[in-house]
């Protein structure tokens, strides 16, 4: 067994501190644990490694991942993982200092958002409610259509991460829902409204799914004892729902039917088109803050930008000193 001391033991006494005191969900550890085994092997090297490494190692590897090709982007989350560690490390007196205490990070902008149109979001509805009620298609096809369907709908509807969309309980599909409880990151529970259309898109789904069991269920001995799933998005895989890239494919598939570019489709990007339409149209940045479970206001203000215009126009044409 591998020393606590070890790199390794580190990193994983570490990831558990953020589980325990922070709530990190599965993806956030998994992300630091990439970046802290990128560092280790860098270390490893020249024979060194968290226990006794020095500031000048760490610039060293702030280059090579330059030389590697980084974005400014992905260099400043590996320097911020890395300042976790060492800041841990300190506290936890397995140092006493902390060597990344003096470096600076790569100076970047922050990137905005890429954010469809209203338009580019109801031709995705539209090809996804067509494909849904196309004549021709097989119990299967209509089941796969509708489920798309609903997707987007919830999706757009409430912004949800993607991660907390496939996730859904079939609990949040009672007709007369007008929330959900939505459990995000660090295990936080928030409460977001449904709409109409996807509270519809939700019926018709389920109706379909329950249509293809009952059909199932009288075909064959095999199949009779197989309960519901407690998932709104049931497949055969070992979470039980369906996953992130699956939907992110089948979303970039109806991107391609609806005439838009795939490479600009995605969960996220919907996400992204939800926050910025609300804000669009005069919504309060607390609000969205809210529906899109956000800690910090700062990581919703980058949606800002969508309202310059507007409010360019409001100063132009409500100011008392305004050219008229």
């Amino acid at each position: 067994m591998r020393s606590k001391t070890s790199d390794a033991g580190l990193i994983n006494l570490f990831l558990d501190m953020l589980a325990a005191e922070q709530g990190a969900g599965d993806n956030t550890l998994d992300a630091y644990r990439r970046d802290l085994e990128d560092f280790s092997e860098f270390l490893a090297r020249d024979q060194q490694n968290f226990a006794g490494v020095e500031t000048q190692a760490l610039r060293d590897y702030l280059a090579n991942l330059d030389t590697r090709g980084f974005k400014s982007s992905s260099v400043a989350r590996r320097l911020s993982a890395v300042r976790h560690l060492f800041r841990f490390l300190l506290h936890e007196r397995i140092r006493s200092d902390d060597p990344a205490a003096i470096l600076s990070g790569p100076k970047r902008g922050r990137g905005l958002p890429k954010v469809l149109s209203i338009s580019d979001v109801d031709r995705l509805l539209v090809r996804a409610k067509a494909l849904a009620d196309a004549p021709e298609a097989s119990a299967p096809q209509r089941l796969r259509a509708l489920r798309m369907y609903c997707l987007l709908e919830v999706l757009y509807a409430t912004g949800l991460r993607v991660s907390e969309l496939v996730s859904l309980p079939l609990a949040a599909s009672r007709r007369d829902a007008r929330m959900i409880v939505v459990r995000g990151k660090g295990n936080k529970e928030r409460l977001v409204p449904l709409n109409e259309p996807s509270r519809q898109a939700m019926a018709d789904y389920l109706a379909a799914m329950e249509a293809l069991r009952q059909e199932k269920k009288t075909s064959g001995p095999a199949s009779k004892n197989s309960p519901p799933s407690k998932w709104l998005f049931p497949s055969f895989g070992e979470s039980g729902h369906l996953t992130r890239q699956h939907f992110a494919r089948d979303l970039k598939e109806l991107a391609a039917a609806a005439g838009l570019a795939p490479r600009l489709v995605s969960p996220h990007v919907l996400r992204h088109a939800f926050a910025s339409h609300l804000l669009h149209n005069g919504a309060d940045l607390r609000i969205v803050q809210t529906l899109l479970g956000h800690t910090d206001i700062s990581t919703t203000q980058i949606y800002t930008h969508v309202v310059e215009e507007r409010l360019k126009s409001l100063v132009r044409d409500l100011h008392p000193l305004a050219d008229k």
